[in-house]
Parts: C-alpha cells; structure tokens; sequence
C-alpha cells in the first residue's frame, strides 16, 4: 500500500523546469540509498529547447565490451558499477503551459538499496555556497584540507549531514585556485589591490612591470600598518628568506614590535630575484608609504644585495644581521666544540679588544685558516652580529624574527591578510586587557615596581620589575659630582650573582631636584629602552619612588599609541561585498536560530 502511494506520488508531480525534476528525483533516490544519473535526452524539432529527459539509477547499463578488450591501458580500469538496472524516471514538456509531468517512472532495481549509502553517492555529494565560503575562509585561517573536513562535520553533525566528502573538498580547492591563478595570478592580485584602496582610502600599494608588461615587484601597506610605522617603526626587521612556492619569488614581510611587544606588520613586498636593484625599488616604495621617515635600527638575513641596499637608500640607519639565519649556517659549517665555542663570540658580552683576542685564539685553536670562505666573511661582518660590537646599539633586544612558509601568491596575499588581522586582535585584547587591569605587585614591593606597574604594559612590566628586583644586588660605593654632572659607582655586592667582583658607573644629570638624564656603561637603556639594575640602584639610593621621565621610554608604555588613531574598522578578511553581505547575515541568522530553538514546538515548523 505505502509503495502504491509512493508511486502515485512520483507519477503525479509537475516541475516547473528540468533542474526542479532532476532535483526532486535526486531527493528520492537520496531518501532510499542510490544514485542518480543524467541519461537520454529529446529537443523539439527544428531548436535547441528540451522536449523530453530521462533520469536513471547510476547503475543503468552496462560497461562497454572495448574496454574490456583494451590492452596496453596505462591505468586501473575503475571498478564496475553498472549491472543494467531499469529504474528510471522520464519528464517530458507540456506545449502549452511549458510545465514537465512525468511520461514514465520505474521504480524497481535489481540490486540491493541502503540509504545509509548515499552520503557517499556522487549525485548526492555537493558543496553548497554557504558551505565553500566557510571552507575558504577557514583555509584563509590556516586550516589544512582534512582539517576543514573535520570541522565541517563536527559543525553539520556528522558526516552523514555534511553532503559532501573529503575528496569533493580537496577537489573544490583544486578548481578554485586553478580558476583565479592559472594565467591570471598577477592580475587577480592587482585587482584585489585596487578593492583595497576602494575600501581603504590610505591603502598603499606600488609594483613594476618588465619590458613584456610582466609583474616584477609590488609593494603594499594598509592605513593601519602605516599608523603603526609611526609609533613603533625605530627597528624593522626584514626576512628576504620567506618563498612564494610556485614561481620562487622573495617575499619580504617588513616587522616591527609593538609596546606589548608583540609582532607588527609594517607593510609586505614581493620581488622578482634577489639583486640589489630590486631591494632598492622595494626600500624606496617602503619609505615612501611611510613619508621618508628611516628606522633607526634594521635587522636583516644578511643577504648581500640587501645589506648593499639599505646602504644606499638607508645610509643612516644602523644595520645588524639575524642571529636565527646565523645560526642556521653556523650548523651546516660547524660541529661541537667548534659550534659552541662560536656562539660564546656571538652571545657573550664583552669588549671589542677581548672578541678580537678571542676570535685569534679560536682561529688557532680550530686551525682555522684564509682559506675557509664563510669563516673569513663572517669576521668581515663582525660588526653586525657580535655582541661585542652590537652592545648599546638601538635594537631594543631582538635578535631575529623568522617566517617558514610556502605558497602561491594569491594564497600568501590572502595568508599575509590574514596574518595582519590576527596580529592587530591579538594587540587590541592585550590592550583591552591592560586597560582594566594593573600588575600585580606585594605591598612590600619597591615603590618602583608599583610605580612601574601603573606606567608600562604588561608584557613589558616584568622586564622593569626583573631590573628592578636585579638592582637590591647592587649597592652605591661612592659618587663625585663635577660641571653639574653626578657620577655614582656601582658595585656588585659581596657574593650577589655568583661572588665576582662588576663595578659600572653611572651618570646623572638634574635640572633642580629633578633627575633629568641619566647614563650607565652597560648602555641598556639605549639599546632596549629599559633602565639597567645599575640605574634602579641609583634611583633607590636617591630615594626615588616615582621612575623619572628620562628613563620612560613611551614606546613599551599604554601611551605609545594614544596620538595615533588606529583603523579598527579596517576588515583585512573582506575579499568582495558579497562575501561580506553573507558574512554579516550569516552572523545574524545564528543569532537567530538559537533563539528559535529555545523553543521546541515553534522549532519544529521552521
């Protein structure tokens, strides 16, 4: 009885085009486990318009006997899947109303049926728009493939509901980056650069073509990077060692770091070779953007063509190279001892007169001799990666910065976005969070460290507090005054930090009772912008409780920002209006929904 109903139900349907029949009979072979096929097909006499369609079981047929006979097949025959089932149903055009009924409907197979199948049928496995759009933008959050899967059925509930499979994913990535890359890389780029100024009338971005009209270089920074260059940009590191996988093109990300200090992006460039032709044409549209204003400090990989270039277009900034790309080469031309006896040239803290003495005794001591190149080239650049010589210069403590990624161009365009976003989230919670809240501190603690709690970030409060605590190991010896300047000795205690014997002396000059500048030989607060233990030593011999203004450096401060307005409105995810429309009604509808199924018997008639 239910299947003469059943039948009766098909037979009886009208459509109102093909697309609706095929639909509707999809559906039902969904509901009872197999497989729908396009089959024959009839137009009307003299056009290009359907008369009548046929629609089968996937089963239909049988495989052609050629391909049984076949030799020399360079691949796996696929397995048989046809075993020449009739059912079927067939749709044909009324003339007058242009409405389809159903002409012919066979509903027995001839094998056997489970709707437990047919998440895994192929007429049955699609994405839908809402579903590749999530896919994208969790691709765009670094997700990999099977890790989208994963959450798209979690998020559906279970595979069974997700309507697709993992293959038909990797498939939908396959054809949607062929169809914007393949021959039109460049230009998708270009296009996305142009939107960006659209939306963003202070967006930045320059490029250069060869002879042929060829993408070479291009540049890029939005309004916010640009804010954030003049508040944070006195040290900018460049990493010219971060690839674009398909054509192999440097991609220079341009980093900095905030008062939380946390990375900041600066802008992102990308280069057709390593010459010093193109580093330059990158450094002058960098300073361009940015109103020719010069780092004080640059860290680099130590390419040679940079280091040439930014000592053409930066001649005035001072330059050293990353210790983690050091490293990196320290490991591909040297084995311990020889490896660890190099690092304490590197990291340890001494005078020029001891490297030098120390690099002789190494070079004797390992025989090292004229011969070895990368020995010899990296005591030419002795200056910019020991300590010896890097100490008290302005690089606020930070050695290197890496990046290891490959990809295609649109996709490092879309991750570098993205990468920008999540930087600029990350910033404004530790805001948020440093907006509402002070350190904690004892209420025995010095009033230095209570003062310093209320003054500077966080992340960069307990820097202040560990020199703070630092500074009880210390203790004022004497101090002579001479031309208004006061000198005090500063001397380890006896037996503090392992019992041998430092001495510094520090400088300070005052303007009335108040301290006004200040001055110690290890030169920390210069380099870093964080007063030494030596300085807090002297500030509590004074009696001080409050951090004198020549030693708040604004930049590690809550202040460092507060005459910039930042563009919190700049959506870096945004990539067409349409996806920002689906994205906004998207939020709005599960806001929606879960309200709607609060209630059970009004969820039950959505």
């Amino acid at each position: 009885m239910e299947e003469m109903e059943e039948y009766h139900m098909m037979v009886s349907q009208m459509f109102g085009s093909v697309e609706e029949g095929y639909e509707h009979y999809n559906s039902y072979a969904k509901s009872k486990g197999f497989n729908v096929r396009l089959d024959d097909k009839e137009y009307i006499s003299g056009t290009t318009e359907l008369k009548r369609r046929r629609f089968c079981c996937s089963k239909e047929g049988y495989r052609l006997e050629k391909y049984f006979v076949a030799k020399d097949q360079i691949r796996e025959p696929r397995a048989l899947t046809r075993c020449g089932c009739k059912a079927m149903l067939e749709i044909q055009r009324e003339p007058g109303t242009g409405l389809w009924f159903v002409k012919n409907f066979v509903d027995v197979h001839n094998h056997p049926l489970d709707p437990k199948q047919s998440p895994f049928l192929r007429s049955h496995r699609r994405l839908n728009n809402a579903q590749k759009a999530d896919a994208v933008e969790y691709g765009l959050g670094g997700l990999r493939t099977c890790e989208i899967m994963e959450v798209m059925e979690k998020h559906h509930g279970g595979y069974d509901q997700v309507g697709f499979v993992s293959r038909d994913l990797y498939n939908f990535f396959a054809k949607y980056k062929k169809k914007r890359i393949l021959g039109r890389d460049a230009e998708f780029v270009l296009n996305h650069m142009r939107a960006q100024v659209e939306r963003d009338a202070e967006f930045f971005f320059k490029y250069s073509t060869d002879d042929e009209g060829h993408l070479r270089n291009i540049f890029w920074a939005d309004s916010q990077s640009q804010i954030d260059y003049e508040a944070f940009g006195d040290l900018v590191v460049f990493d010219s060692t971060y690839r674009v996988n398909r054509y192999n093109l440097p991609f220079v990300p341009f980093i900095g770091v905030d008062h939380h200090r946390s990375t900041i992006v600066f802008g992102v460039g990308i280069v057709s070779d390593e010459t010093v032709s193109s580093y330059e044409w990158l450094l002058q549209s960098f300073l361009e953007v940015m109103s020719h204003k010069n780092p004080r400090s640059v860290i680099t990989d130590g390419d040679a063509a940079m280091r040439k270039a930014i000592k053409k277009v930066m001649p005035r900034t001072d330059h050293r190279l990353c210790s983690w790309h050091i490293e990196q080469n320290m490991i591909r031309h040297l084995r311990n001892p020889m490896l660890r006896d190099f690092r304490k040239l590197i990291y340890r803290k001494m005078g020029v007169y001891e490297f030098e003495r120390s690099w002789a005794q190494f070079k004797e001591k390992y025989e090292i001799t004229e011969q070895s190149a990368w020995m010899s080239r990296m005591y030419k650049l002795r200056k910019r990666w020991s300590a010896a010589y890097t100490n008290g210069r302005y690089f606020l403590g930070m050695l290197h910065n890496h990046l290891d990624r490959k990809m295609s161009l649109v996709d490092l365009v879309e991750h570098s976005e993205h990468c920008m976003s999540r930087i600029r989230r990350n910033e404004d919670e530790l805001d948020a969070k440093a907006a509402n809240s002070v350190p904690f501190t004892r209420i025995d603690a010095n009033p230095l460290e209570k003062n310093a709690a209320r003054i500077y970030t966080p992340k960069m409060f307990k820097k202040f507090r560990y020199c703070i605590r630092r500074s009880s190991a210390w203790e004022i010896e004497e101090h002579t005054e001479r031309d208004g300047l006061v000198t005090y000795r500063d001397a380890l205690k006896e037996g503090a930090e392992g019992g041998s014997r430092h001495v510094f002396f520090v400088e300070c000059s005052f303007h009335g009772s108040s301290m006004n500048g200040i001055f110690c030989g290890c030169r920390k607060l210069e380099c870093e912008g964080v007063p030494c233990s030596h300085i807090f030593s002297v500030l509590s011999f004074l009696g001080v409780e409050t951090i004198p203004l020549c030693c708040v450096w604004i930049r590690w401060t809550m202040q460092a920002k507060a005459a910039f307005v930042s563009e919190t409105n700049g959506n870096t995810h945004v990539w067409s209006e349409e996806m920002g429309r689906y994205r906004q009604m998207r939020n709005k509808a599960s806001v929606a929904l879960f309200k709607v199924v609060e209630w059970a018997e009004e969820a039950k008639h959505i």
